[in-house]
């Protein structure tokens, strides 16, 4: 049997071991195999990630961004060729498909091309202001930026805010998930050969509480980018309000995803079960609230049970499959809400249990679940569950399905199924949501911004504006006579 390779942290171009020598275990959720040994850090290899990134950041900020867009692209070139070895680390530490992993790397490639190629766009603007006076903004680096990201697609998550990171000319020391590290630090280094200086992108792995803490403390790091839980974002607030500092909080989610009356019900079927189960549902941006107008509530329900029977659960399955749950406490987290929608009284119409058979009996497996005739009260309605659990409430008009839609204290995203051009525009302004879709749901590009109303969140991630939100606005003003 092969032994588990260990990582070390990747800080100043190299792999080292944590000051204390301890490592943590990265388990597989297919088996309950190790993956995996990292590096358990501390505060003090955090200070000396930080200590590598300051001073790597007047050379790479002062780069020519045409010359920093170029290496950021070769990333991304890099890591498509590194496609098949990524895909296969991240399927064995986090579960997903083999698919799954190479579409989510895929979109991870794509973030280093997109902010590679804006880097040299990343523009001021001149101020009329008379003749007398000569006023302009120029866009710069905030210097280190802590990232702290999850475990549910881990490249793809590190990519997202990275990339940005990267591109606006600051450093970056990134914690990823202790569940899920591995893809991180074999392609900070495989970035190094791209020609990224030693120091800008540093790795360091560990919990929460001992890494993740002493990162945002950090008195040299400008701003802190985060996606994970509201608890965990406000805590990360709450530091980041003593300091005062700038922080992105990508945060969750219980988003509506609502089918009217007109809709293409045949389109409608595979997109909303794959907006709730996709990733086995460990998605912040999960329509797992689907609001069914009552004309056609029995008809969908019908087919969306229907639907989920064709997917093959296991890692290794063919797809259209689903992975287990990645980690053990999100496992039981999820097995838990069955008895709370027990207790809720929703009717269940599939799944609602863990997932037994052959290559499945030692994985975090969960089947997908649908419940019907829920009502938006229910606890099941109102916390995020993250796992393949979808609820189904009905609604009779376009005023009710509004008013469900934003009776929840969060506001990530939302979809509307719609053929009628006016109602989708409607709607879309109506919700309390970041980001809208129309006629299908989770299939967006690196285009597009993302970002949180209520408390799923601060800033945005993704398209332009996210690169704008990695750099401090300063204003230049001149009197020329």
């Amino acid at each position: 049997m092969l032994m588990p390779q260990t990582y070390g942290h990747f800080i100043d171009g190299a792999f080292v071991p944590s000051e204390s020598g301890e490592t943590l275990d990265s388990i597989n959720p297919s088996n309950g195999s190790i993956a995996a040994k990292i590096a358990k850090g501390t505060a003090a290899d955090v200070a000396t990630a930080v200590a590598s990134a300051k001073a790597a950041s007047s050379e790479w900020a002062n780069m020519r961004p045409l010359d920093r867009g170029r290496i950021l692209i070769d990333m991304g070139r890099k890591l498509r060729d590194n496609m098949g070895k990524l895909a296969k680390l991240e399927s064995d530490e986090m579960g997903a498909p083999m698919g799954g992993a190479a579409m989510a790397l895929g979109t991870a490639a794509a973030y280093f091309e997109y902010y590679g190629g804006l880097a040299p766009s990343l523009q001021g603007e001149t101020i009329p202001v008379g003749p007398d006076k000569h006023s302009y903004t120029v866009h710069e680096p905030y210097g280190v930026v802590g990232v702290i990201t999850p475990w549910n697609a881990p490249l793809n998550q590190t990519a997202r805010s990275i990339a940005p990171a990267l591109a606006a000319g600051n450093c970056v020391v990134h914690k990823p998930s202790e569940y899920t590290s591995v893809t991180a630090l074999v392609f900070a280094q495989i970035a190094h050969e791209c020609g990224l200086p030693k120091g800008v992108w540093n790795v360091v792995t560990g919990l929460g509480a001992d890494v993740g803490d002493a990162l945002v403390r950090h008195s040299d790091i400008s701003k802190v980018a985060f996606t994970g839980s509201m608890r965990t974002g406000q805590a990360i607030g709450a530091i980041a309000a003593e300091k005062i500092m700038t922080v992105t909080l990508e945060l969750g989610g219980k988003s509506p995803d609502i089918v009217f009356e007109d809709a293409d019900l045949q389109a409608a079927t595979m997109g909303v079960l794959l907006g709730f189960i996709g990733n086995s549902g460990q998605v912040c941006l999960a329509g797992s609230r689907v609001l069914i107008q009552r004309s056609i509530y029995d008809k969908f329900s019908e087919m969306l049970v229907g639907a989920s029977q064709f997917f093959a659960i296991g890692k290794d399955k063919p797809m259209p499959s689903l992975g287990p749950i990645a980690n053990k406490d999100q496992y039981e987290k999820v097995l838990s809400y069955f008895e709370v929608a027990k207790e809720d009284g929703a009717k269940l119409l599939t799944g609602g249990e863990k997932a037994e058979g052959e290559g499945l009996e030692n994985g975090y497996y969960v089947k997908p679940t649908i419940y019907g005739d829920v009502n938006n009260d229910m606890r099941i309605a109102r916390e995020e569950i993250f796992g393949p659990v979808g609820v189904l409430i009905p609604f009779d008009t376009e005023e009710e399905a509004i008013a469900i839609a934003n009776d929840t204290e969060y506001g990530l995203a939302a979809g509307v199924w719609t053929q009628n051009l006016s109602r989708a525009h409607r709607v879309a302004g109506k919700i309390q949501a970041g980001q809208i879709y129309v006629n299908y749901y989770l299939e967006s590009g690196v285009e597009h911004p993302m970002g949180g109303y209520k408390k799923s969140g601060v800033g945005r991630e993704k398209g332009m504006v996210a690169l704008k939100q990695y750099t401090q606005l300063k204003n230049i003003a001149m009197k020329l006579s």
